[in-house]
């Protein structure tokens, strides 16, 4: 199987002049690109980096982050990209970690999740699982060759990475952002002049872009070919104030993790927009529920598994296939219906609830900006329920109101007995509720 740099190799030879890159107003040609990637190969491997060495450096969402990225490749070696802020002393713990580890040949990236739910750590992934990724995204999404994709996101975290991968297999183009801070910038690219566009945004992300600028979105509604959603579930209110922002383009939901890969993804602007669906299964991979209602998952996209840690890899990782702590269904048409995380449910008097279903409703309601559903010690109950809400710039929620709000849409023992007011709800760098956060307080 060709790896993703053939296909760069290939690209400077098919299509020299197209733009591979675009970055801060620059343009870089595939031809160029791949210049810049074999020479920094050459360097590596003059500077003794040798075939199968594990190579850590920091993300950024600039050109030097791609030849970096493609020429570790090049020179044999696994690439291992962290976030840009990690301390150096991560750096370096990292870095003698994975010096002595066992990575077996054929190892193209270590990716280290961002520990939401434990203590973070590294899954190695295949060259095969990148271009299978990549074709998965192909067939799913119909990406194309005249494509302009928009990254915003860290490009240390599968969400983003994986979007260079059908790009790159089809000498499609690269849009570099740092992140979504600015929408001005946002709207800047999407100003870029071509015929399609697509962009991949993570929930916080989008829900950003529609309290600020759902209006000024709509304009491009013939120049976007798709929006996916990933990294955490999208509210089903946003999900339909994005189909109202943009009828004409394919507005995806994309089940994947770092350690599955891009498994299913379902267009939810297709008139139905079921809550919570996912879609079916993608070109290389399959979904089937366990007997406790876990979704696995089995495939070529699959991790290697974690580096240097055999028992917490065969804990998720045997025969063939990836037991993961989501539970979910399959609906008669086979697409997989998510229902939250098995570690994030809480029990409260007996009943389970998940709380990314409290979430939703909460978002659905005038006036709320971000919030979570935690569980609180409490005198009487012994465990409450308890929302964290941010309210929207210069609007007022009454709690009342709110509770009642999610009293008509809940059932009674979903709804939250204690709610508070707060500045922040704490994220993941890459948009995820920290949950484990708000669990260690």
């Amino acid at each position: 199987m060709m790896t993703l740099e053939d296909y760069l190799r290939q690209n400077a030879e098919q299509y020299a002049d197209k733009p591979a890159v675009i970055c801060n107003g620059a343009t870089l040609s595939y031809a160029r690109l791949y210049r810049k990637v074999q020479q920094r190969a050459s360097e590596l491997r003059q500077r003794g980096v040798r075939e199968g060495e594990a190579v850590v450096m920091r993300s950024s969402q600039d050109v030097e982050f791609l030849v970096q990225y493609f020429a570790i490749h090049l020179a044999g070696a696994v690439a291992v990209p962290l976030e840009k802020d990690t301390p150096q002393p991560r750096v370096n713990e990292i870095s003698q970690q994975l010096r002595g580890a066992d990575i077996p040949a054929g190892t193209a990236d270590i990716l280290f999740t961002t520990g939401t739910t434990g203590q973070s750590k590294g899954v190695m992934i295949s060259h095969r699982a990148i271009v299978c990724n990549a074709e998965n995204l192909i067939d799913g999404q119909q990406f194309s060759h005249d494509l302009v994709f928009i990254i915003c996101g860290p490009l240390n975290h599968i969400g983003s990475l994986s979007k260079i991968y059908p790009v790159i297999l089809l000498g499609a183009t690269i849009y570099l952002l740092e992140g979504m801070k600015d929408l001005s910038q946002f709207f800047r690219a999407l100003d870029y002049p071509c015929q399609k566009m697509a962009t991949f945004l993570v929930p916080a992300s989008i829900r950003i872009l529609l309290q600020f600028g759902a209006k000024q979105l709509s304009a491009y509604t013939d120049k976007i070919d798709f929006v996916e959603a990933g990294g955490a579930p999208l509210a089903p209110s946003d999900q339909q104030a994005l189909c109202e922002a943009l009828p004409k383009s394919r507005l995806y939901n994309t089940y994947a993790s770092t350690e599955t890969g891009i498994i299913c993804t379902y267009n939810y602007n297709d008139g139905r927009s079921l809550p919570g669906c996912l879609g079916r299964p993608m070109r290389h991979s399959r979904v089937f529920i366990t007997p406790e209602g876990r979704v696995a998952c089995q495939g070529p996209t699959l991790m290697t598994g974690y580096v240097g840690d055999s028992e917490k890899t065969a804990e998720v990782l045997h025969d063939d296939t990836l037991f993961t702590a989501d539970n979910g269904e399959l609906n008669d048409e086979g697409m997989l219906i998510l229902q939250g995380r098995n570690d994030d449910v809480i029990n409260i008097g007996g009943f389970k609830v998940a709380p990314s279903e409290v979430e939703d409703v909460a978002l659905s309601f005038p006036g709320i900006k971000d919030c979570i559903c935690i569980a609180e010690s409490h005198t009487v109950f012994g465990s409450a329920l308890k929302l964290l809400y941010v309210p929207s710039a210069n609007m007022q929620v009454g709690k009342r109101e709110l509770a009642r709000y999610i009293n008509a849409r809940l059932e009674s023992y979903k709804v939250p007995q204690l709610y508070e007011q707060v500045e922040q709800i704490s994220r993941t760098y890459n948009g995820k509720l920290d949950r484990k956060y708000y669990r260690q307080q």
